[in-house]
């Protein structure tokens, strides 16, 4: 096995003083004690909330290699084996730049309102046909996310796929000149974070801070389909990108669905990529996945790998937790299915959640059961924004529809008396109503916030009902 770093080429990149008996190499990087690998360099990077100091003993007795630890706190560890620095996560921010400098992969950067996560795995799945792909664990998208991702990519990757998130603007422009992407997604924009910004316009122009890492050569894949494609193609012309590329159903798009054929468990696609046209099997439900993966194959193309060989590979795409898990769960008198929607939720990612709930078929005394909690940071409108989602409901010809949280009480004061499952303020006082409700035949979603906390409803469901083996082959939102 090929060491990730040797001491020499870490020191050097964060000009670190060495202390103790020292590793000649490091297979991994770490900043969480619980997680760290045998021989893993262990970051103690200083959160809003925890101090990374404090768990540096614990993994060095776990197995890490070495501890990376601030001037001020070495004292702490008389003995250990370490690299110190002045500031533990500027240190992976150089070691970061140095992965990057080393590096001859080809670099894609992902972002969006929506759907970053699930395009940047389906990169991941596509690239690693042709060769070696390295990409960002879960959501690691941040401050810390983006600099540990290149951290951990391998010299001899020869594809590597970040994702870029942000909050607040002026988050994402760091970020990009870190990565130094060769291609720039952005999947849409969509209000997310609305409370922070105002419009969507504002959200655009936050999002189209990637567009300052592209360097001479690269391009930008932009949804024609979406409101601000206009705006993003403007900016991405003003950061001086050559090469400014669309992917949707418009007819002016470079990537161009075609035909589309929409099932329960996954979707067949045509398209044509850049003037070569493929058909292929994407094995995951859902319109908005099916004009993503356009997105993933322009940028497979524009990278260099194998169109053919990439499209192939979607039909094994499956969902990260949280975003559309499958799971059968065995109740009195038979079976119900279980989507595991809990991870995040907003606007636009909501609406397609329940159009797919719209899509599962159910047996003869089967409901569609849509369990919700509050989209957060909407600002002044996320009231409309949750009752909005009645027409959704409707359309999807959900049965049966559970709210949490002051948010969902909007959604709930517009649904038709026939549709009330039950509400509450709290997730908590929810999960009751939801577990002795579910009976045989049912499909039942469960999606909210982060912060709603929908989570503990699904393993409540599972803690109550047998539960079968997850549907992989029946994967859905990412």
């Amino acid at each position: 096995m090929t060491a990730l770093w040797t001491i020499d080429a870490m020191a050097a990149a964060m000009r670190a003083e060495r202390a103790g008996a020292l590793p000649a190499d490091v297979n991994g990087i770490s900043i969480d004690s619980r997680t760290s690998g045998k021989g893993d360099a262990f970051f103690a990077i200083k959160g809003e909330n925890r101090d990374g100091h404090d768990f540096v003993d614990s993994a060095l007795k776990g197995g890490a290699g070495l501890a990376v630890v601030a001037r001020d706190q070495r004292d702490r560890f008389a003995g250990a084996p370490l690299l110190v620095v002045p500031d533990v996560l500027e240190a992976l921010r150089d070691l970061a730049r140095a992965a990057r400098a080393r590096t001859e992969a080809g670099v894609i950067a992902v972002t969006g309102s929506v759907g970053k996560t699930g395009t940047k795995e389906a990169l991941r799945l596509a690239l690693s046909t042709d060769g070696e792909t390295h990409a960002s664990v879960a959501s690691y998208n941040n401050h810390w996310g983006v600099p540990l991702s290149l951290a951990r990519c391998p010299a001899s990757t020869k594809y590597a796929v970040l994702e870029i998130g942000m909050n607040h603007a002026g988050e994402i422009t760091p970020l990009t000149k870190l990565a130094r992407p060769h291609v720039a997604i952005i999947t849409g924009i969509e209000p997310v974070h609305l409370e922070y910004f105002g419009s969507l316009e504002k959200i655009a122009d936050a999002k189209a801070e990637i567009f300052a890492g592209v360097g001479p050569g690269g391009a930008a894949v932009l949804n024609r389909d979406n409101a601000q494609f206009s705006r993003l193609a403007a900016a991405a012309k003003a950061a001086r990108i050559e090469r400014v590329v669309s992917f949707g159903e418009h007819k002016d798009a470079d990537a161009l669905l075609l035909r589309l054929s929409l099932q329960a468990d996954c979707s067949t696609v045509e398209a044509r990529i850049l003037g070569q046209t493929v058909t292929y099997k994407l094995g995951a439900p859902g319109r908005h996945l099916v004009l993503n993966s356009l997105a993933v194959l322009t940028a497979v193309s524009l990278v260099g790998a194998d169109l053919a060989l990439a499209a192939l590979a979607l039909n094994n795409l499956r969902p990260a937790s949280g975003r559309g898990t499958r799971t059968v769960l065995t109740v009195p008198g038979g079976n119900a299915l279980l989507i595991d929607e809990s991870y995040n939720a907003n606007p636009a990612s909501m609406q397609a959640a329940i159009a797919l709930l719209g899509q599962v078929p159910v047996g003869q005394r089967g409901r569609r059961i849509a369990v919700l909690g509050d989209m957060l940071e909407l600002g002044p409108t996320a009231a409309e924004l949750h009752r909005a989602l009645a027409k959704a409901i409707e359309a999807a010809n959900v049965d049966l529809v559970f709210c949490s949280g002051p948010l969902m009480r909007a959604l709930w004061e517009a649904l038709p008396s026939r549709a009330r499952g039950g509400y509450s303020e709290t997730a908590a006082g929810l999960e009751p109503m939801v577990v002795s409700a579910i009976r045989a035949d049912d499909a039942v979603m469960v999606k909210g916030s982060l912060g709603s906390k929908m989570g503990p409803i699904v393993r409540a469901l599972e803690r109550q009902f047998p539960k079968q083996a997850a549907l992989d082959q029946l994967p859905a939102q990412g």
